[in-house]
């Protein structure tokens, strides 16, 4: 596989990665992690090398960890590092298909990592509202509150954003722009791995936003007033 480019796409969980890997591994110069076994068939599990989120406090937690962000400046960014990656994962993928794509949701702390090791490389960071993530990352998390899970988001978001500036290829893709058009960003993320555009879609649930909102709307718990935290949520495009 060492013909094919990665591309490699992050974000918070229950921001859409998996979704969107799914229907961007339809397009057949796609080659993805299907039916391996491992969680959502994440790259991170299908390794030996790079920690999994888990070991990090896993969703609502991991961003925190400092480990967890890895830049060029890690330890492991070695070439013997990014050989044995080629050999773990090209176990998995068709050598066959041009772009290999990776998904895994701590990716969005580790694109410079990645970059480092596979010059060339494209980077697809996968947003969705901070407070549909928290609501929806609760059944995981019951310990933490929906304030907690958005200082978390807000937190990883901050960490991703200055790690974009020295991203050579990164493409944002918003949950709710996939909702609305999936057609349209799917074509965009083929042009952006440089690859023809050809996808099969699915039926999607576009109402599940809306139900998230609605109930922290009707929720009770002052822990969960965001009030202080509306400005920073509004500088990535969410509002409540």
């Amino acid at each position: 596989m060492t013909d094919q480019r990665f591309v490699f796409m992050g974000g918070l969980h229950r921001s859409g990665t998996t979704l969107l890997a799914s229907l961007a591994g339809t397009n057949p110069s796609v080659a993805g992690f299907r039916r391996t076994g491992a969680p959502m068939d994440e790259g991170q599990y299908l390794q030996t090398i790079c920690p999994y989120d888990e070991q990090h406090g896993g969703p609502g937690r991991f961003a925190y960890t400092p480990e967890a962000h890895m830049t060029e400046h890690d330890e492991l960014a070695t070439p013997e590092t990014a050989r044995l990656l080629r050999e773990q994962w090209g176990r998995y993928l068709d050598p066959g298909r041009p772009v290999a794509l990776e998904k895994s949701p701590p990716n969005m702390l580790r694109f410079r990592f990645f970059q480092h090791l596979f010059p060339g490389s494209r980077f697809v960071l996968v947003l969705r509202h901070p407070v549909a993530v928290a609501m929806s990352t609760r059944k995981w998390t019951p310990a933490l509150t929906v304030r907690e899970l958005v200082e978390h988001w807000l937190y990883a978001q901050d960490l991703a954003a200055a790690d974009g500036a020295h991203l050579d290829q990164l493409l944002t893709v918003r949950y709710e722009e996939l909702m609305a058009d999936p057609a349209r960003v799917l074509d965009g993320i083929a042009a952006f791995a440089g690859i023809g555009a050809g996808f099969r879609l699915g039926e999607l649930d576009r109402a599940a936003d809306d139900r998230y909102l609605r109930a922290w709307r009707r929720g009770p718990a002052v822990d969960d007033d965001l009030g202080d935290l509306t400005g920073r949520m509004a500088r990535y495009g969410y509002f409540v």
